[in-house]
């Protein structure tokens, strides 16, 4: 999910068809935005008192949400209420168990009081859109990668958040080459941002009703990704429960506080030999001491990526046999157990 965006979309006050798209070209970037404050287009509510509004101006904010925040302005051409980060997660090898990963997804979001959802990435730059927001029937014909963020919009609204609409941007720091799921995290980021800016000041959204709104709303996702993403703690794991409404509990799990390292390995390669190059890259890990490894949970694409946790300085071995065999050598990408999504001031 990296790319530039920037793509313009019509006046909203407009009104797109029913299923209209907005293509956006790859040529369009954040730098065509002038650098004063964009004027708020026909539809929109004013943003710039919230606290994501400066967002992209901040020099001391991290790069990616600085990103985020200028490419909806760039995008939509205003700033965003909120923007929100989530990170990507994963299960342990313990049933049961999940935990998040130092790598966020970004959302940034700014409300519209017109019916009208503006959604774009940068991940996909070509592929914006401009949709109705509708509460039943079958969703407006999307781009795909906009059908996911269509429907919890579509939860959110019928919750009673953004009924009236929200321009949206959504950006991650890892594609789905990496081996961890990209769709959870960003729904999460979605949800949180979207209720955010429509909440009002001083409001924040509830955690456990927007897990429930996306569960219900993407029944084929992993529950247990967005729970670790809602819910999570640094250095811990979540115990997940056959009823989400208990107490949470967690477990200790901070690799880096016993000297060990937790790796994500993602072979690369031809689809056809990624099973048998993964079981390859798990036994060079054994054979280099690893503790343990398992796979990440990524239920729509599995058998890409595999974690490990192993001594420190041990992982040459595993890059040195695919080397010799003259073969990709696997992505390595360490993983620091992280805390629950937030919202970046």
């Amino acid at each position: 999910m990296t790319g530039a965006a920037g793509h313009a979309g019509p006046p909203a006050g407009k009104g797109p068809p029913s299923a209209a798209v907005r293509r956006g070209t790859a040529g369009a970037s954040a730098a065509a935005v002038p650098p004063g404050r964009p004027t708020a287009p026909a539809g929109a509510t004013g943003t710039a008192d919230r606290a994501g509004g400066d967002l992209a101006r901040r020099a001391t904010a991290d790069p990616l949400f600085r990103l985020v925040a200028y490419a909806l302005e760039a995008a939509h051409g205003r700033p965003p209420a909120a923007v929100w980060s989530a990170p990507y997660a994963f299960h342990l090898g313990s049933p049961g168990l999940v935990a998040a990963a130092g790598w966020p997804t970004a959302a940034a979001a700014a409300p519209r009081t017109d019916g009208l959802v503006r959604l774009s990435s940068l991940g996909h730059p070509a592929d914006g859109c401009d949709l109705p927001l509708t509460l039943s029937g079958p969703p407006p014909a999307a781009p795909a990668w906009a059908a996911r963020p269509y429907a919890v919009l579509r939860a959110l609204a019928r919750a009673g958040y953004g009924t009236g609409g929200t321009d949206l941007h959504v950006q991650g720091s890892l594609t789905g080459a990496a081996g961890l799921a990209t769709a959870e995290p960003a729904e999460c980021a979605v949800a949180l941002a979207v209720a955010d800016a429509h909440a009002g000041a001083g409001g924040r959204p509830d955690r456990e009703q927007l897990a429930r709104l996306l569960a219900g709303a993407l029944p084929d996702g992993d529950d247990g990704l967005r729970r670790a993403a809602l819910f999570a703690r640094s250095g811990r794991a979540l115990l997940l429960s056959a009823e989400p409404r208990r107490r949470r509990r967690y477990v200790d799990f901070d690799p880096a506080a016993s000297g060990a390292r937790l790796v994500l390995v993602a072979v690369r390669g031809e689809a056809a030999d990624r099973q048998r190059e993964l079981a390859r890259a798990v036994a060079c890990a054994r054979r280099a001491g690893a503790l343990s490894a398992w796979p990440p949970g990524q239920g729509r694409e599995p058998g890409r990526s595999v974690l490990v946790l192993l001594p420190r300085a041990r992982l040459a071995a595993v890059a040195e046999d695919f080397r010799d065999r003259g073969r990709p050598v696997p992505r390595f990408l360490n993983i620091a157990v992280a805390g629950a999504a937030r919202r970046e001031e």
